[in-house]
């Protein structure tokens, strides 16, 4: 089967608060990839990510994500781009003062979602996806950390998003929870979601192989891995 393109960035700037943190990216993501962005804290990763999904913007160049121009977009077309597009933060950023079903119901209602049991339905599904079907009446501080990111992710596939963008999702996990968490995330890239991680942790590379790009002074270079040389 083709793969569909995603993301294309060509000749592209990024800037964080006029300050230049990335230039002239070359990127094309296709459908069902799986791919790192590996650099030290401070190299752009979380901003290049953000300009993903039209947080930070992009001067310069040409950039398409899921068919939207990152330069033509209009402010009221923002939420309709970010509702294909499911985001997994490093601090979780749950609703404390509610149960994990109710920060589910809040973010569909705030997409639109009006039927009631359509909700229920699609919020027993995600769940049941990432392996926390037992918790939608527990609250955030009843979790450990890699139950709250299960429940991120949950949350990131609420809208079936053909992209999940994760900016160091294991970050405030430990080695095992954060391998359970990488298991939970190929699963989901096997099942046809493009899956874009950003992190500065080399370890995952080698036991989850994706595609490679390093941020490093100011630029974005894919890294072609050994086995690949040798194909």
């Amino acid at each position: 089967m083709e793969k569909k393109l995603l993301i294309k960035y060509a000749d592209v700037d990024i800037y964080q608060q006029e300050q230049l943190v990335l230039k002239d990216i070359q990127l094309e993501v296709h459908s069902g990839e799986f791919i790192y962005l590996l650099g030290k804290v401070g190299s752009g990763k979380t901003s290049l990510l953000k300009s993903m999904y039209h947080d930070v913007p992009v001067k310069y160049g040409v950039a398409s994500v899921l068919d939207h121009d990152l330069h033509a977009l209009d402010i009221n077309d923002v939420p309709f781009l970010r509702r294909k597009i499911g985001i997994v933060f490093q601090d979780f950023q749950l609703l404390t003062d509610r149960s994990v079903y109710k920060n589910l119901e809040f973010v569909l209602k705030a997409t639109d979602w009006k039927d009631q049991a359509a909700i229920d339905e699609q919020i027993e599904n995600v769940l049941t996806q990432v392996g926390m079907a037992s918790s939608g009446n527990k609250m955030p501080h009843q979790l450990s950390g890699g139950e709250q990111q299960r429940i991120v992710i949950a949350r990131a596939l609420l809208n079936s998003p053909e992209i999940i963008l994760a900016d160091e999702p294991t970050g405030n996990l430990d080695y095992h929870t954060g391998n359970k968490l990488f298991e939970l995330l190929t699963t989901i890239c096997k099942a046809g979601t493009t899956v874009i991680i950003a992190t500065h942790n080399l370890n995952w590379v080698d036991k989850y192989p994706g595609r490679v790009f390093i941020c490093d002074n100011e630029t974005l270079t894919e890294e072609i891995l050994e086995k690949e040389k040798t194909k």
